[in-house]
């Protein structure tokens, strides 16, 4: 049998280690080729992937100017329901209501004038008493001469009292009678009862009762005035705006001043405007009427989809809800939401049962209650509304954000960062 050796299974002296026999044979690798990159295509998906990303986000970290009117109408209920709240559908019926509540508060409704203006006589007055008796004077004395019927002349009997005051019991003390009662009776009343009790002890006694000095029919004025102090009254009837006179006026601008009335346990209040404007209102005045000025500047609050956001001031007069919207710019055109007008106020309880009757709303510690009126603009009807609700000092008038105004916003939002993250790969990549 014949072997075979095969000469490279044995390494041999001639052959050395770094014989080509000996190398390893190394295989090419197959590499992919890549294609071309397309640039465009790769940043607007790193955008769109970007702008995805942010999409998570920006539902609640876009701007708004308030809740939606959706939103407000809702607060009637659930838990905020617990807070009192109540939601009012403005309309001329409504307006018309408020406008009935504040004139039952005015000055001419609470206060009733006086009948009568008689000068009456109280404790710390001072009064002039002169008593006179025909001849031949019996009480008296003598007095001034005058001629008898049968040519003799006689002397008259005059007394001429010391002014007294009168006392706390409203008495004072006139001669040959003691002390009379004279406190809330008019002087010619006084007169009479003097005149009467003489008779029969003097001879045709005649009485006349002075009123030199009013200390009991007063009235207090204080406050934002030039001068405060007491006021006496007259015979003629002074009526507030004589108390104003007299006090030198209003240290404010009229239009920023108020005018409070208290009389025995009512009290109303008023803003001076209006007192000169409605001659009803300047009432007259009463013994120990107290008469208070405050400087109060009226404002309200316009916040929410106006051209004007801003605390705006008016004059005591008041304004409408029509010019309220007027001096705040009036409504912004591309992003107010016509249904969503609303009159934010602290209202009384009275006004609420006036408003509603047949309610009976729970109230706040001081006696109010928190009332959201709302409007929408979409029936014109709302625009005489308007023009009949009146506005009150601190009121807060808001205007909601049109829904279609969030997602234009978003919009608006996602495009600029989306362009903004392709204009960035761009550049970085270059050309």
């Amino acid at each position: 049998m014949t072997v075979f050796s095969n000469p490279h299974s044995q390494r041999t002296p001639e052959m050395p280690d770094h014989s080509p026999l000996m190398r390893p044979k190394i295989r090419p690798v197959n590499r992919p080729v890549l294609a071309p990159v397309n640039k465009g295509r790769t940043a607007a998906s790193l955008a769109l992937g970007c702008a995805a990303a942010i999409s998570l986000v920006a539902c609640s970290t876009l701007g708004a100017s308030g809740p939606s009117a959706d939103a407000v109408r809702d607060s009637a209920q659930g838990d905020i329901a617990r807070e009192m709240i109540q939601i009012v559908e403005l309309d001329r019926q409504v307006a018309a209501a408020l406008k009935a509540h504040d004139d039952a508060a005015s000055f001419a409704e609470m206060f009733s004038d006086p009948q009568s203006r008689a000068t009456l006589i109280g404790a710390g007055d001072l009064l002039q008493i002169d008593i006179w008796e025909a001849p031949p004077a019996v009480l008296f004395g003598a007095g001034a001469p005058s001629i008898s019927g049968s040519g003799d002349v006689e002397t008259a009997g005059a007394a001429a009292i010391p002014p007294q005051a009168v006392g706390e019991d409203g008495r004072v003390t006139v001669p040959f009678i003691g002390r009379i009662a004279v406190a809330g009776r008019r002087p010619e009343e006084v007169e009479a009862d003097i005149t009467s009790r003489l008779a029969g002890r003097a001879n045709a006694p005649q009485a006349l009762v002075r009123l030199t000095q009013n200390e009991s029919r007063t009235v207090t004025v204080l406050g934002a005035v030039a001068r405060s102090g007491r006021m006496t009254l007259s015979a003629r009837g002074e009526r507030l705006l004589d108390a104003l006179a007299d006090a030198g006026g209003t240290s404010a601008p009229i239009e920023q001043s108020t005018i409070q009335l208290a009389r025995g346990n009512s009290r109303a209040s008023m803003p001076v405007e209006s007192v000169i404007v409605d001659p009803r209102q300047n009432i007259s005045l009463l013994a120990d009427d107290v008469v208070t000025v405050q400087h109060q500047p009226f404002s309200f609050v316009a916040i929410g989809a106006m051209r004007n956001n801003a605390e705006i001031p008016f004059e005591g007069g008041g304004i409408t809800l029509a010019e309220a919207l007027g001096r705040a710019g009036g409504l912004n055109d591309r992003q107010a939401d016509i249904k969503g007008v609303f009159v934010f106020r602290m209202e009384s309880r009275e006004a609420i049962e006036r408003m509603l009757p047949g309610q009976t709303p729970d109230t706040t510690a001081d006696g109010r209650v928190p009332v959201i009126y709302s409007l929408r603009m979409t029936d014109a009807q709302s625009l005489f509304a308007m023009q009949d609700f009146a506005m009150r000092d601190r009121d807060v008038l808001y205007i909601a954000t049109a829904p279609g105004v969030e997602l234009e916003r978003f919009i608006a939002t996602l495009s600029t960062t989306a362009f903004s993250i392709v204009a960035t790969v761009n550049a970085v990549e270059g050309p």
